[in-house]
């Protein structure tokens, strides 16, 4: 069945906000032209008032913790709240499960098509298997630093790769969980271990203690091993922050998607860049609000073209799983950002670091991105609601 769409504006393929246009799709969704509005009958276009983008995609996420929403309290710090992380994992499956499906539920409602999702174990497979939406599975392994681990968490962790879910479009690639957790030698078992053709997701930059372990060897996380029984006695900090220590254990093979950055600088980005020119960044600001009360400072990622991308993270640390909530907060804190840039990182940014771009990311002829509508005639207003059209 043909279908045809149109608002106020569309986010058109080349980045805009565009008036006068008609989406044409078939009863599969995909997009069989885009025209001018002169170009059809009025009464045969379903218009609205507002705004139709393709749907967004969700870069990080950790859907295996949904049922941890409400118990871990906010503005703690990213040390505590690992630590309360830890004590909510083993709970009733049953409340594991349900949570998980109801999540993934909610993101499909909230316009999400794909997901870039952390799994440490294999809670997630059978919803991933049925999901509306696409999930690239992020096999997160962490060894503590700890060489005398690393074996045993590379076996481990093999049965949870096998496990994981590559129905339809589903992928899934074995990555570190951050620089502050992954051995040198873990890091060797990673880069042996996935194609070139896949994407690393890793934690970076979340909290100053991380910096401050490696460029000092001092800080929180000196303490927070000794908790969990482990030295770091071993450990020689690299002088430089912890991006480095990625950047020198990490293949620059892979697309790469650093993920929080909160303290991410102009020179890190750069260092990254001539790393590795397939660098993403995935911001996750109410997550950063509700863990650290920080947010990154988007203007160095804008002013070095960095690629920014977008995520919800878990509801562990967020009150909802949302790409347009994630946007809302960035225009409420730092509304020099332009609409469109935002729309950029929620879509197409996500579908390249992904690799789904091929098909969603934008409304473009020959892809099913998925339509969204943001509803109201002012598209600039923060209190806008979304719907999904397809």
């Amino acid at each position: 069945m043909i279908q045809k769409f149109s608002a106020d504006y569309i986010f058109t393929e080349d980045g805009k906000l565009t008036a006068g246009k008609v989406i044409v799709t078939n009863g599969s969704g995909d997009i069989l032209s885009i025209d001018n509005t002169l170009d059809h009958d009025g009464s045969s276009v379903h218009f609205f008032n507002g705004l139709i983008i393709p749907g967004f995609v969700n870069t990080h996420c950790h859907l295996e913790l949904s049922h941890m929403k409400g118990k871990v309290d906010t503005g703690t710090g990213l040390l505590p709240f690992l630590k309360n992380v830890v004590t909510f994992r083993d709970i009733n499956q049953d409340i594991i499960d349900h949570a998980i499906k109801d999540a993934d539920d909610e993101m499909y409602m909230n316009g999400i098509v794909a997901v870039g999702d952390i799994s440490n174990k294999i809670d997630t497979l059978h919803v991933k298997s049925e999901s509306r939406m696409d999930y690239y599975t992020f096999v997160e392994m962490f060894d503590f630093l700890q060489p005398s681990l690393t074996d045993s968490t590379i076996q481990q962790y093999k049965p949870v790769m096998q496990g994981q879910s590559i129905e339809r479009y589903n992928k899934k690639s074995y990555v570190p969980h951050a620089p502050y957790t992954v051995s040198p030698d873990l890091f060797n078992f990673i880069n042996e271990n996935n194609l070139s053709s896949q994407t690393i997701s890793i934690h970076n930059q979340e909290t100053l203690d991380e910096n401050e372990l490696f460029e000092t060897g001092t800080g929180g996380f000196m303490d927070f091993y000794k908790g969990f029984g482990f030295t770091l006695d071993h450990f020689k900090p690299t002088g430089k922050s912890s991006i480095h220590y990625i950047l020198a254990n990490l293949k620059p093979e892979f697309k790469t998607i650093f993920v929080h950055n909160t303290l991410t600088t102009r020179d890190d980005i750069q260092s990254a860049l001539s790393w590795n020119k397939q660098c993403f960044w995935a911001t996750c600001p109410n997550a950063n609000l509700y863990i650290e009360n920080r947010l990154p400072d988007y203007k160095v990622f804008t002013e070095t073209n960095a690629k920014v991308t977008i995520g919800t993270d878990s509801l562990t640390s967020n009150w909802q799983l949302s790409i347009w909530e994630e946007i809302r907060t960035i225009r409420k804190y730092q509304s020099y950002l332009p609409l469109e840039t935002l729309l950029t990182w929620a879509t197409i940014n996500g579908a390249e670091a992904l690799g789904y771009e091929d098909r969603l990311g934008s409304i473009t002829v020959g892809k099913r991105p998925g339509l969204v509508l943001v509803e109201g005639q002012d598209v600039l207003s923060h209190n806008n609601r979304i719907g999904r059209l397809i």
